[in-house]
């Protein structure tokens, strides 16, 4: 009891400040204490004493009676309670109420349905979610879907259907996937026809009648009809609401797309019934099965966060034109919700930590390995069941697998040796770890717990808004949409242009979400391994550090393919896309594709982007990654696979791969397969020479990281910057040591002017800093700079927001503002660094601690290196510490004075 008790406090204290507890329709109960009483009738009750309170008081009893005691609900936990509340009480038995465990872990319908047959399953495909192969049925239904949804916005005539068919297998994206399954375009345009009929046997039968007695007749009972054991009825679909209806269901706990959301008629005698209801559809054979009419179930509960409760679904088999109705009846959702509990339990507790301190964190076991040979032979997870049976579950004391199925697992993991499973398992908890610092730090369940007001004191939402025109479609699925603030003034926000955003409804929220790295390398190896014949993978962690190098492939005249979604490539860039050529070149027909594929022997892509189709028939000769050293060793491996020989280009003396979790970190996560491979010498080469920076600049990072090991490639790298209009900003000494084209690393020491630093709801800033950097970008450009040779850096988000609105009202534009970890493999001929940070004895923050952070923004510039800060603020942190004295003992730090701040302020 103790150590429970003690499990029990670290766990709320760890999560309290992040909680949202709240009563209501969409409340939220932190569980304090779990108890396993007798009733009266001898039979066991579980008695939850609960609150919705954030200080913890006002508690509530929950009782749950018959099957729901076996829900795994612990103390410390969260949940939501459907049903009724008396006297400060929850009562949920067989017959009413539901309890949610963990009801802001979404979960898909499709999943729970899986999980009656095998629940580890289920748990597996949520945990591996891109293993599951893709098969020729799978293309069918997505094709057939796809031609259904239209044929229901528009017509069912045969001519319509045909030629709806006939553009669908013509969509580039089902190409690729014929493509990456060897298939043949007009096999699987003649498999689709074959269901045509049927489509227009349902419509007919369904659809448009001007009599209810010509509709077929169905048996379907609705809660709501109450006592009437007239269960006959006639369905009528009059209109289709919505396609692929993408739902969030925080009450339930579910997330889910209804293939097609319906208005239906239900006819009974003389009395007919208006329900909107979700129409499920089906390729494969009529089962009519309990998965089937479960996810239906699920859907029924999904469609209550957006309209009144349809009571019922329907399910539509397409190879036969039959349509089945599914009431949601309470027996079905009751037993659907337990199951979704058991899988969300199973998906919370990946990870084993004991109440012990000193026990090492370890993988929790995953559900039960079902004796089931058949379902087993044709699982699409066998694979990863059998690794982590292996690897993790086998290496504990209480393991338990069945006797049958053991040589399944032997079968399936035989080539492995030990080592490869201790890597497995090492980098399964590693994961597992990251993925649940990163779920925390996102707080998505915020976006449905809190009020926008609540959300934009925070920074990261803007509530209260009307769309002001039109929706204006961009291009195919993009749309553009104008918005603006229904009363009083934009609120102070952390979101910039190019941020993801989450749109919702009043009392929802826009949430950002965006990261992301880049780096150049030198491209003569690309052309030279392509003039002699071989096929290069170029990749790298991100978009902008694949463009990087293909920029310069674009002067020389070299051919290639870039893989990726156009609107997030490089502008000079989108011309080489697929989606680009594609789309000029109107291809529609797989020989077409196959064409664009085998003429390039040159193939960019980030290393998320292997799961292309290309890879499933293409392997390279070779592999170049760049920034190798910043990527995680899984992400880092994915691209090799697809080649012969492999060169992995980095420095492990800039930011290593980002790991937010302390534990992993500690595990060797941040350990990249660069730094890793770097063991083997023989297969290491280091390069020296550099020609990026002239020699100025080049000695900070020689003093500060390399040892005095780097070079300068040639004496054209330590050109001056050439400042046409320079003269006509040389009056003040301040700033002809600024300026001055010879003198390429300044620093202004801030000290003397009041320029401290300022905490924000969106994080550290520094709006003198932000001024002056403005200021000097726009000296800059006036003095012959072009703006986009001009870059800035700062370590903090908010910092970087300030200077982008200086900017904008400035009338600057094309200058690029960005933290230390975007820029990394960039270079621009001026760079300007605001460190941000002025305080001389209040706390330090973790981002100016890091060297390698340091040795990456120092190392941006080509010509001119100008650092903003107060240097005995700047001192206290060693990094900068040992640059503040090497640049002090070259005379490189200047004071900028206080009556200057008038003179800049005033331009």
């Amino acid at each position: 009891p103790c150590s429970c008790s003690r499990k029990f406090q670290k766990k709320v204290e760890a999560s309290i400040s992040k909680m949202v507890l709240n009563g209501g329709i969409d409340n939220r109960y932190l569980v304090l204490a779990v108890n396993i009483l007798q009733n009266e009738e001898g039979t066991h009750e579980k008695h939850l004493i609960i609150t919705a309170s954030q200080s913890l008081e006002n508690k509530e009893l929950c009782i749950l009676r018959n099957d729901w005691c076996s829900v795994p609900v612990e103390p410390g936990d969260i949940i939501h309670l459907e049903g009724d509340c008396l006297s400060d009480t929850w009562i949920i038995d067989e017959d009413f109420g539901y309890l949610i465990l963990y009801p802001d872990m979404l979960i898909s319908g499709t999943s729970i349905a899986s999980s009656i047959r095998c629940m580890r399953r289920a748990v597996l495909s949520e945990t591996f979610r891109s293993s599951d192969p893709a098969t020729r049925q799978m293309l069918i239904g997505t094709v057939l879907h796809e031609v259904f949804q239209k044929a229901i916005s528009n017509s069912f005539a045969p001519e319509k259907l045909q030629e709806f068919a006939f553009q669908t297998v013509q969509e580039i994206r089902h190409l690729k996937e014929m493509y990456r399954l060897n298939l043949n375009q007009e096999e699987i345009k003649q498999e689709v026809e074959e269901y045509l009929p049927s489509f227009s046997k349902w419509a007919r039968d369904f659809m448009h009648k001007y009599n209810s007695a010509d509709l077929p007749q169905m048996q379907l009972s609705l809660p709501s009809d109450g006592n009437n054991n007239n269960s006959t009825c006639n369905i009528e679909v009059i209109n289709s609401l919505d396609i692929e209806e993408s739902i969030w269901s925080p009450r339930f706990g579910l997330k889910g797309k209804i293939d097609v959301t319906v208005g239906v008629k239900i006819h009974r005698g003389y009395k007919t019934k208006y329900k909107i209801m979700p129409l499920e559809l089906k390729t494969g054979k009529e089962l009519n099965s309990i998965e089937h009419r479960s996810q239906l179930v699920l859907y029924t509960l999904l469609s209550q966060e957006r309209r009144a409760d349809p009571e019922a679904g329907l399910l539509l088999y397409l190879k036969t034109g039959h349509m089945y109705p599914v009431p949601a009846n309470h027996l079905d959702k009751r037993e659907l919700l337990r199951l979704r509990n058991q899988m969300a339990f199973s998906l919370f507790h990946r990870i084993s930590k004991s109440a012990i301190e000193k026990e090492k964190t370890k993988l929790a076991p995953l559900p039960q390995i079902i004796e089931d040979q058949q379902t087993c032979k044709y699982c699409s997870q066998i694979g990863n069941c059998a690794l982590y049976s292996r690897a993790v579950e086998q290496q504990m004391d209480d393991s338990s697998v069945p006797i049958g199925m053991l040589p399944k697992i032997e079968e399936e993991t035989q080539h492995l040796k030990l080592t490869h499973l201790e890597y497995f398992s090492l980098w399964c908890l590693m994961l597992t770890l990251e993925s649940q610092s990163k779920d925390n730090k996102k707080n998505h369940q915020h976006i449905w717990l809190m009020p926008a007001s609540e959300l934009e004191e925070s920074g990261n939402c803007i509530g209260n808004l009307i769309r002001t025109e039109c929706v204006k479609t961009v291009c195919d699925g993009q749309y553009l949409h104008n918005f603006r603030r229904k009363n009083g003034d934009m609120p102070v926000t952390n979101l910039m242009a190019g941020d993801r955003i989450i749109l919702s409804g009043e009392e929802r929220t826009l949430f950002a979400l965006s990261r992301g790295y880049v780096k150049d390398i030198n491209v003569t190896s690309v052309r030279i391994l392509y003039a002699c014949g071989f096929s290069v993978l170029l990749t790298s962690y991100t978009h902008s550090a694949v463009d990087n190098i293909l920029l310069k492939l674009v002067k020389f005249k070299i051919g290639f393919l870039r893989l990726g979604q156009a609107q997030k490539v490089h502008p000079d860039i989108q011309k080489f896309t697929e989606e680009e050529i594609c789309r000029s070149k109107s291809i529609k027909s797989l020989p077409l594709l196959e064409e664009l594929y085998n003429s390039h022997r040159i193939v960019a892509t980030t290393c998320m982007g292997i799961n292309h189709p290309i890879f499933s028939r293409k392997t390279f000769d070779f592999c170049i990654v760049d920034e190798a050293s910043q990527i995680s060793q899984p992400v880092c491996l994915g691209p090799l696979f697809f080649s012969r020989r492999f060169v992995l280009v980095g420095d492990h003396q800039q930011l290593p791969p980002l790991v937010l979790n302390r534990e992993a970190r500690a595990l060797g996560m941040s350990e990249s397969l660069f730094k890793r491979l770097e063991r083997n010498e023989n297969a290491v080469v280091q390069l020296t020479v550099q020609y990026r920076m002239n020699s100025q600049i080049m000695s900070l990072s020689n003093k500060l990281t390399y040892e005095g090991k780097l070079e300068c490639g040639s004496d054209k790298v330590a050109n001056a910057l050439d400042l046409e209009f320079y003269a006509d900003y040389s009056e003040n000494p301040w700033m002809i040591r600024v300026f001055e084209p010879n003198n390429p690393v300044c620093f202004l020491n801030t000290d003397k002017v009041p320029a401290p630093e300022q905490a924000e709801k969106g994080g550290v800033s520094n709006i003198t800093e932000a001024k002056l950097i403005v200021f000097l970008t726009s000296v800059f450009i006036k003095a012959g700079c072009k703006p986009s040779d001009i870059g800035i850096i700062a370590p903090y988000r908010q910092q970087l927001k300030i200077i982008n609105d200086l900017l904008f009202h400035s009338s600057v534009r094309m200058v690029e503002v960005n933290t230390v970890d975007k820029y990394q493999g960039r270079d621009k001929s001026i760079i300007l660094v605001s460190f941000v940070r002025s305080n001389k004895d209040g706390p330090l923050g973790e981002l100016l601690k890091d060297w390698r952070r340091l040795n990456v923004a120092i190392t941006r510039a080509k010509h001119k290196l100008i650092l903003l800060g107060c240097v005995p603020s700047l001192n206290r942190y060693p990094p900068l510490g040992k640059l503040l004295h090497h640049l002090n003992s070259e005379k490189l730090i200047s004071f900028f004075l206080c009556h200057v701040l008038g003179d800049f302020q005033r331009r």
